[in-house]
């Protein structure tokens, strides 16, 4: 299943960062089995690992607490065994440790730290690896990103690379986990680029529409190839969601259906197994506005965007589809602590044929970016625009 959860983290500094509200994100595995967050221990400044199971005929949650309260920075996340990782910060040092479940209690293995002595780095995980065996993190510091495998090594963290310019993101591009696409800013714009781990953190070009624009990835799916991006290209100043097609010729598409007034619309997952069938996957988008959060589906077939109501207590931008088209979203309240609420969706219908052109009145164009610009030879195809 193609799930990604991505929050923004805080940034380490000299204070704390701010609790989350309740109830907090989970990250979910990349095959849809655990789940894990941060939940509210007894008392309201204190924090617990908690770990989902999702793969069973209900879901069910196991706290996870250790010795003593966790800080609201701490992050979580679900490995394929069942285990979860969790990252600390201790002054200058991020510890990374798995717990799992013991009877009694909570068991913890302890798999080492990475040293940030720099003021200005700032270190977090990214979203799960694909085999659900291994998990990384990125240091960011103000001018170079340090790349790390923190689990599912031999002897602890392992430094793989270090890449010029700050970056962010973190989508994996393919099944194995071998090539992961990063959003980098150098030269005061950001361009998304792809690392390939089997080859030493190589780093190639992945997406760049035009030459001043901020282009960067959101999510993929591996069975079909459909991207989601965010890029300014088409609208300078205004980021606008568009889509393409890993290694297709075909344009990056900007849909005036993914615009709302005053709403910011961030996807979440997209339906997997439509292999070579991109514009009939389904999307998944958190709506954020002036009302509060609420969940879009859209296909790029469908030309629509289908707002839907959250369930109560949905740990906001998590999620995950089946391949047969049913959205999954984990939500907790005081009578249901640990439930998954099951969305079907309109499907998708065919676009209306279009009306004849007449040349008093042209049909609008869609807004599309400029002219393609060539990405080299980045390693899964070229993405260009039109």
């Amino acid at each position: 299943m193609t799930v990604c959860v991505i929050e923004p983290t805080a940034e380490d500094g000299d204070e704390d960062p701010t609790p989350p509200p309740s109830p907090t994100p989970c990250v979910i595995t990349a095959d849809g089995s655990y789940a894990a967050r941060l939940a509210r221990g007894p008392r309201p400044d204190s924090w617990f690992p908690e770990r989902w199971t999702l793969d069973g005929p209900e879901p069910y949650a196991v706290p996870l607490p250790a010795n003593q309260p966790e800080e609201p920075g701490t992050e979580v996340q679900p490995m394929a065994d069942g285990r979860v990782l969790v990252r600390r910060r201790v002054q200058d040092r991020h510890t990374f440790s798995l717990l799992y479940p013991t009877d009694p209690g909570t068991g913890e293995l302890p798999l080492g730290s990475v040293a940030c002595p720099d003021h200005g780095t700032r270190l977090h995980l990214l979203p799960p690896a694909p085999c659900g065996e291994r998990a990384y993190a990125l240091a960011v510091g103000r001018h170079t990103t340090a790349l790390w495998q923190v689990a599912g090594g031999t002897c602890g963290p392992e430094h793989l690379a270090e890449i010029p310019g700050r970056c962010s993101g973190g989508v994996w591009l393919d099944r194995t986990g071998r090539m992961l696409a990063l959003d980098r800013e150098t030269g005061g714009r950001t361009k998304a680029i792809v690392v390939d781990l089997e080859r030493g953190g190589e780093v190639s070009p992945l997406l760049q529409i035009a030459a001043d624009s901020d282009d960067r990835l959101l999510l993929a799916d591996p069975d079909s190839g459909l991207l989601l991006i965010r890029s300014d290209a088409p609208s300078p100043g205004e980021p606008r969601l568009g889509w393409g097609v890993l290694g297709s010729m075909l344009p990056v598409r900007f849909p005036e259906s993914l615009r709302l007034p005053d709403c910011t619309l961030t996807p979440f997952a997209i339906q997997p197994g439509q292999v070579l069938l991109p514009e009939g996957c389904a999307v998944a988008l958190r709506i954020e506005g002036v009302f509060g959060r609420w969940v879009g589906v859209w296909r790029p077939a469908g030309r629509q965007l289908h707002q839907l109501a959250a369930p109560e207590g949905w740990l906001a931008g998590s999620g995950l589809w089946t391949r047969d088209g049913v959205l999954r979203l984990p939500y907790t309240t005081d009578t249901e602590p640990c439930a998954v609420a099951h969305l079907t969706p309109p499907t998708a219908a065919p676009a209306p044929p279009a009306a004849p052109a007449h040349p008093e009145s042209p049909p609008a164009p869609e807004p599309a970016a400029p002219r393609p610009v060539p990405l080299q030879q980045a390693p899964l195809g070229r993405l260009v625009t039109n």
